[in-house]
């Protein structure tokens, strides 16, 4: 695991090795063990280095045997021992046991070919020296993240943006569209980023430049639906069980112990069950409890770890750490990211990193084997297609109802509300848009500035984002549509974000089984009334599973992590988010009307309406803005 940076400038116009350096020491905390530059003429890249393989060995930028050819490389391919072979039969020989030297074997003998070929998750960054020709590329769904920006006729790349902006002679400046994202949706949709000039290259593509002509890039894998010939539902479960064990176990690759993060929910206990059925030593478990809360799952974790005979460790988190924390939280996204999720895995990361240097995660689960209770609200909501016009007379009746007399009811109304909206769209792909939204139309159109809310928010907005972000999904069901979608923008866009910034931030990584592109090629012909029936998701995981877990945790409905954000804001972090908002410049910077932040704080406070999760956003964008000193 690694952060990688580098620039082609093109045109002549050399790269020196201190702005290399610049740019790698901004993501040291990426790679803390090993770091290396390559600079010649107008092209130079570098990396830092989190030594998992091969720890002697290893060191970055490597040469090609013949010299042609240099690679950084980011990530860890898993199946990286298996291509030896053909390689060798090609006439390649090895000088170390780590994945970053069979990648560049496999780049040199397949060519843009070679990408398809990698399991695991990765960013690399190829360099001709005979060409002069950049090869980069990114796992099939995302998990390693890969920044770029063209500038002046060249182009940088970077694993974060803080890389990107301590390059010299560049220019950055806020994406409108992308604040608007920040607020509706809590983070910036890819492969948007919240500058103008920076963008990510989308998961499963390459990108090649030469000396001259624009990049090119290509998609080298997606996701897809296919139908296989019909079997047993007791068939589909023990060949999942089959593929599960075995796609584990090539996570286990390493030359340094791995532990688990462990919540005791379904998907981090069938990792956490796997890795003690396939490690000849107690796994490491790691948990993070909020004690005296609903959310605490700290007693199912246990529970876990002790039928497993695992090594658990569990910390608490008082609400004052997490509200401590949001400077620091925020400096590390290098964008507003204001997914509350965000606090409880930076602590667990940081548990994590004083006794392992990896671990494996349950991410992945819901999305490739429908576990979300979004994924059962579109399944139920496809009964009520062509109902509209009984519906619009209902949802007027309830826009006319003045506020509640408490949140919890005041909730339930805006939940009924986002229903009913959702009803009224076409299709799940443009459900997914509005479902995923954290404001609502009604809400932006109070607080926005009218300028601001014209150019990004009027009529069509939600049709547009679906056109821009979406391909034509019609050959699908609404529940796949929903589900690809899930897939393909929101998990990059935000749990994965969410998962390689909070613990690369501790130097520790995170490794994904639920994501192996093979794993979620074979989800893709599972007939989804084995993911999703009756209002149980992941049916398949959980059958096969639980003969491996106690009686209750496979039978457990996700609960996921939620910070109690009501209560939070109607006490003293209320205050904290205003002055933040006011103090950085954000209220001044045309995005919401000046007495935005006041309003919502009071109608907040008294106890007529909730809302914790935009007032979260917007001390989370106060304290990104002044940061970048906008103010």
């Amino acid at each position: 695991m690694c952060g990688i940076a580098g620039w082609y400038r093109r045109g002549g116009t050399p790269v020196s090795e201190a702005a290399l350096v610049a740019a790698c020491d901004a993501i040291r905390h990426r790679g803390p063990d090993d770091s290396g530059t390559l600079a010649e003429g107008d092209f130079g890249f570098g990396m830092r280095r989190l030594s998992l393989l091969d720890l002697a060995g290893g060191h970055q930028p490597m040469l090609s045997a013949d010299g042609r050819f240099a690679i950084v490389f980011n990530g860890e391919v898993y199946n990286h021992l298996e291509l030896r072979p053909a390689l060798e039969a090609a006439g390649f020989r090895f000088r170390t046991h780590c994945d970053t030297e069979t990648v560049l074997a496999a780049f040199c003998h397949w060519g843009g070919d070679a990408w398809a070929r990698l399991e695991g998750m990765f960013a690399a960054a190829v360099w001709d020296r005979r060409e002069r020709q950049l090869t980069l590329a990114r796992d099939p769904l995302g998990i390693k993240p890969l920044f770029i920006t063209e500038q002046r006729g060249g182009l940088a790349f970077a694993s974060e943006i803080k890389a990107l902006r301590a390059l010299p002679d560049h220019r950055f400046t806020v994406d409108e569209r992308a604040v608007h994202d920040a607020l509706s949706v809590g983070h910036v949709r890819p492969p948007r980023t919240i500058l103008s000039e920076i963008r990510v290259l989308p998961p499963g593509h390459s990108l090649v430049l030469g000396p001259e002509r624009e990049a090119r890039e290509t998609a080298f894998w997606h996701s897809r639906r296919r139908r296989v010939p019909a079997r047993r539902a007791a068939d589909w479960v023990e060949e999942f069980r089959e593929l599960w064990l075995d796609t584990v176990r090539r996570h286990l690759l390493a030359d340094v112990p791995l532990g688990v993060f462990l919540s005791g929910g379904v998907d981090s206990s069938a990792v956490a069950a796997a890795m003690a059925k396939l490690s000849g030593r107690p796994v490491r478990a790691f948990t993070i409890g909020f004690p005296g809360t609903p959310v605490d799952e700290t007693e199912h974790a246990r529970r876990v770890a002790q039928h497993l005979g695992l090594q658990h460790e569990v910390r608490p988190l008082e609400l004052r750490d997490a509200a401590d924390l949001l400077p620091e939280l925020v400096r590390c996204f290098d964008e507003p990211f204001a997914d509350p999720a965000a606090v409880p895995m930076w602590h667990l990361s940081a548990m994590a990193a004083g006794e392992v240097k990896a671990v494996l995660g349950g991410d992945g689960g819901d999305e490739i084997f429908a576990g979300y209770r979004r994924h059962r609200t579109e399944q139920r909501l496809g009964r009520f297609a062509g109902l509209g016009p009984a519906i619009r007379p209902l949802g007027r009746a309830m826009d006319a109802l003045p506020a509640l007399p408490s949140r919890r009811a005041e909730r339930l109304r805006a939940q009924l509300g986002r229903l009913r909206d959702a009803a009224l769209l076409p299709d799940g792909s443009t459900r997914f848009l509005s479902r995923t939204q954290i404001t609502s139309a009604a809400l932006r159109a109070r607080f926005y500035e009218p300028g601001f809310h014209g150019r990004q928010d009027g009529p069509g907005a939600l049709q547009q984002q679906w056109a821009e972000l979406l391909p034509s999904l019609d050959r699908l069901n609404d529940l796949d549509q929903f589900l690809h979608v899930d897939l393909t923008l929101q998990l990059p866009g935000q749990m994965l974000t969410k998962v390689d910034r909070a613990s690369m931030a501790h130097s520790l990584e995170v490794r994904v089984p639920f994501l192996s592109h093979r794993l979620v090629d074979w989800a893709g012909t599972v007939p989804t009334a084995l993911k999703l029936r009756g209002g149980e998701g992941k049916r398949i995981l959980r059958r096969a599973v639980a003969p491996w877990l106690p009686p209750a945790t496979a039978k457990r409905r996700k609960q996921g992590f939620k910070l109690p954000l009501a209560a939070w804001f109607a006490g003293d972090f209320g205050a904290h988010a205003r002055a933040i908002w006011h103090d950085s410049g954000a209220a001044r910077a045309g995005f919401l009307r000046p007495d935005a932040a006041d309003t919502l704080l009071r109608e907040h406070a008294s106890g007529g309406r909730d809302h914790g999760r935009l007032l979260y956003t917007l001390a989370v964008f106060g304290h990104w803005w002044e940061q970048q000193g906008r103010g």
